[in-house]
């Protein structure tokens, strides 16, 4: 993978359901962490939340799995960014099974940057658009597609 990990984390005995393997949850969880973990990089954390008062919301969300993982089992989590426009950010996360090596799970989602006062969608000051577009720009030069839904993304 050609992307950093964000979360490198062994599959523990409570992410196990009734099934005998990581619930759903825990999916969501991580891959949901990871893209925290990369707006924090960029800036936005609770002090943005605080002291600046924006932040961003999940617009809309793909979940897709492709195979289970199970207790002990090793995974990383991986975000590209795929585009943004002015108030909007779209992303995707690549759950990767380290033990046998192969794609675990994606999650497709749109962030939109709000006022966290009037709840509103809000430009993205420049130190942030700045950030996005450098992962952006570093995402870009990776050699293959990313495997989005087709249906959901940013708008001019």
């Amino acid at each position: 993978m050609e992307l950093p990990a964000w979360v490198d984390t062994t599959v523990s005995a409570d992410f196990i359901d009734e099934n005998g393997h990581m619930n759903i949850r825990h999916y969501l969880e991580l891959d949901a962490l990871s893209t925290t973990l990369l707006c924090e990089e960029i800036g936005i954390d609770d002090g943005y939340r605080t002291e600046r008062r924006m932040g961003v919301f999940t617009a809309e969300h793909h979940l897709r799995y492709f195979s289970e993982m199970h207790e002990g089992e090793k995974l990383s989590v991986h975000v590209r960014v795929l585009a943004r426009s002015s108030r909007a950010v779209h992303m995707m996360t690549f759950l990767l099974d380290r033990t046998h090596g192969r794609l675990a799970n994606t999650l497709e989602l749109v962030l939109v940057h709000v006022d966290m006062d009037t709840r509103r969608a809000v430009p993205l000051p420049d130190d942030i658009a700045a950030g996005f577009d450098r992962f952006l720009s570093d995402d870009g030069h990776l050699a293959w597609q990313a495997p989005v839904c087709g249906v959901m993304g940013v708008r001019s």
